[in-house]
């Protein structure tokens, strides 16, 4: 029944596969419980850098972030045009074009980091959902073929209880 197996998970992976990964790959789905929390494991590997550009990403992604800028961005122009007799950044507003650009230089990278290790955990997400996917398969086709021992065997005993049924009428 083993040999069985390996050759199903081998028609169900059909990947161009060294020997020694083949083998780990059909070792792994056939002997081992599969299933991996990969929230977990990749929060257990991030770092510190991690956490900030993840919380960076979080914080200028929000909505309180946009409406919070706007309105700085609103307080900067009244207050220069407005409200100081000698503003600090007078129109143009090349002070504030500054902060933006320098905002927007550091913030891109930032949620591209984040965006990076979104990817990371998805490629691990999907690589699990596979192999739990062939695992599954090759569960059920092992319960499939046992279902149809099973009915096999009734079928003998049905057959023989006719037979002996038959044999005690004549």
């Amino acid at each position: 029944m083993e040999k069985r197996k390996k050759d199903i998970v081998k028609m169900l992976l059909n990947q161009n596969l060294d020997e020694k990964s083949e083998e780990e790959i059909l070792d792994l789905l056939i002997d081992e419980p599969i299933s991996v929390d990969v929230d977990k494991e990749i929060d257990e590997k991030m770092t510190l850098g991690d956490k900030l550009a993840d919380k960076f990403s979080e914080i200028a992604g929000s909505w309180t972030f946009i409406i919070l800028f706007c309105l700085f961005l609103i307080f900067w122009v009244v207050l220069n045009v407005y409200i100081l007799t000698k503003p600090i950044d007078p129109y143009p507003f090349i002070l504030l074009n500054l902060l933006l650009s320098c905002l927007a230089a550091l913030q891109a990278p930032i949620i591209m980091m984040s965006q990076n290790r979104q990817s990371k955990k998805d490629t691990i997400r999907n690589k699990n959902d596979y192999r739990t996917d062939l695992k599954s398969e090759l569960i059920l086709e092992e319960l499939d073929d046992k279902l149809e021992r099973i009915m096999i065997n009734q079928y003998k005993i049905l057959k023989n209880l006719q037979s002996d049924k038959e044999g005690k009428k004549k």
